[in-house]
């Protein structure tokens, strides 16, 4: 197997001679702890992601021939693993002292776009796993690789997959499962609870020397401004909401969004009971475990607010005045609302954003009004089809709907709206399927494709990896997975445990 040149420079053959760096082992061993991880016997490759291979200069068969590596039972040369510690609210309430209890990150490769830090997620037990065993099941860590490379395929700040490796080893979960780990990949997995742990500790010199961190490896920009410590509030804050209205905009649902598991990038990071949805139902609550339904779809938005407060609360003693943490909240609404305005408009295939804004919201609310029952994505997409002259080519829309009566009468004033910008269907209808996905990780076909795994088969893995890396594509030959999902669907759950 040959070198891999990258930018013009000879960097590995495989993850074991990979150069690596680690920024954050440069703090005070108070940050972190210091571990290797914990062999699993037996180890089989499950999936690799192309795409994430060449982020750090790799092919997939040089990150397949490191397979010791991807699960944690050898450790690249260069690596100098630790699990951070971190606290944070969990469901609103504070649980204290968290921390990466089954996450150990082993270091950063240097890319065109910066250092991407490595991770196994299912290494074995650090010091922050509490009660848990310190390991990811195969199940979950599938739902994570997909999704994580899916949700980068739809254009939404994430972090990435690099690969899934599995054993035999059993797991005890609600049942026994088998063991899985997954090597992710982001720019920094800095999270709003690892500001709150100094905060709530009391700890302002520690809390100084993480947002000095964060502000000089990732904003180095605010050096310039008078209140560094604020600019980061208010660049994480507009961050934050510029991602919930991404979610929002393709029906995303995190179904975790505890303040342990918001980046300090703006990043979708934690894929746990994820979910994508389906008959619309602005209500909906994706994590079986959420049970009061505090992470519902209608939730996000406020919840991202309320994330970023707690945020601005464990930064205040390095901003200085409330008022100061105030005026970077204040950002988060308009800088919200604006995107997801944005989004709305691409996704109907509206170019005059300020025009008719008062029409606007009503064709907006009168489209969330009729659209409980009806597949969101498939909406969406077909949506691209309607002819802005006539209703003869409706039916693969109208179809959707019980009530087709209220989509006829939503259609009629749909159509007015693109007269009025004299809409030429054919560019509009390209435009729209750039914004709107044909495919999105459903539930079923993530587990269509864990079903195969637990025999062995990974080929579903595999393909749908390709499917959802381009999902703003046709892909005819994979009409089937851009089906409304099949009866036994409906009865699918996820929850917290993984």
């Amino acid at each position: 197997m040959g070198q891999v040149l990258f930018t013009g420079t000879i960097i590995a053959t495989n993850l074991t001679s990979l150069p690596l760096d680690n920024s954050f082992a440069s703090l005070p061993p108070a940050f972190y702890t210091r571990l290797m991880p914990t062999p699993l016997p037996s180890p089989y490759l499950v999936a690799v992601s192309p795409a994430a291979a060449q982020l750090i200069g790799l092919t997939p068969q040089q990150v397949a021939d490191s397979l010791d590596v991807l699960v944690g039972n050898a450790v690249p040369e260069q690596a100098q693993p630790l699990a951070a510690v971190y606290s944070g609210h969990q469901f609103g309430v504070w649980a204290g002292q968290l921390g990466d209890g089954r996450a150990i990150l082993f270091g950063a490769a240097a890319t065109p776009q910066g250092p991407l830090e490595l991770q196994w997620k299912g290494a074995g037990q650090t010091p922050y796993s509490r009660m848990g065993d310190g390991r990811a099941v195969l199940r979950s860590s599938i739902r994570e690789f997909l999704c994580s490379e899916a949700m980068h395929g739809l254009g939404i700040p994430t972090s990435r997959a690099l690969s899934i490796a599995g054993s035999n080893q059993g797991v005890m979960r609600e049942t026994v499962e088998t063991a899985a780990v997954v090597v992710r990949l982001a720019p920094s997995f800095v999270r709003f609870g690892s500001f709150e742990h100094w905060y709530y500790r009391k700890q302002n010199d520690q809390l100084k020397i993480l947002a000095d961190y964060v502000i000089d490896h990732f904003y180095p920009e605010l050096r310039a401004s008078d209140n560094p410590y604020q600019g980061l509030l208010e660049q994480v804050t507009r961050r934050t909401a510029h991602m919930i209205a991404q979610w929002q905009a393709v029906g995303f649902m995190h179904g975790v969004m505890n303040t342990d598991n918001m980046s300090i990038l703006g990043l979708t990071i934690d894929y746990g009971p994820f979910g994508f949805m389906e008959a619309f139902d602005a209500d909906h609550i994706c994590n079986h475990t959420d049970q009061q339904g505090r992470y519902a779809y209608s939730n996000q938005p406020q919840v991202g607010h309320w994330n970023c407060y707690a945020l601005a609360q464990a930064l205040l003693p390095l901003i200085g005045e409330p008022e100061d943490a105030q005026a970077a909240l204040d950002v988060y609404q308009p800088a919200f609302a604006a995107k997801l305005d944005e989004l709305l408009h691409a996704k109907l295939g509206l170019t005059q954003l300020d025009a008719h804004a008062d029409a606007d919201r009503a064709l907006f609310d009168g489209m969330f009004a009729m659209l409980p029952g009806v597949d969101f994505t498939q909406f969406f997409r077909r949506l691209g089809g309607l002819k802005s002259q006539d209703a003869s080519g409706d039916e693969p829309l109208r179809d959707l709907f019980i009530d087709r009566a209220a989509f006829d009468a939503w259609a009629r004033q749909y159509r007015q709206r693109l007269q009025a910008e004299h809409s030429v269907d054919g560019d509009r209808q390209l435009a729209m399927n750039r914004i709107n996905p044909k495919y999105v990780l459903r539930n079923y076909l993530a587990q269509v494709a864990i079903d195969k795994a637990q025999q062995h088969d990974y080929s579903e893995v595999e393909k749908l990896l390709a499917i959802l890396q381009h999902p703003y594509d046709e892909q005819p030959e994979h009409d089937q997975y851009a089906a409304l999902p099949p009866d036994w669907a409906s009865h699918l759950e996820v929850s917290c445990s993984s």
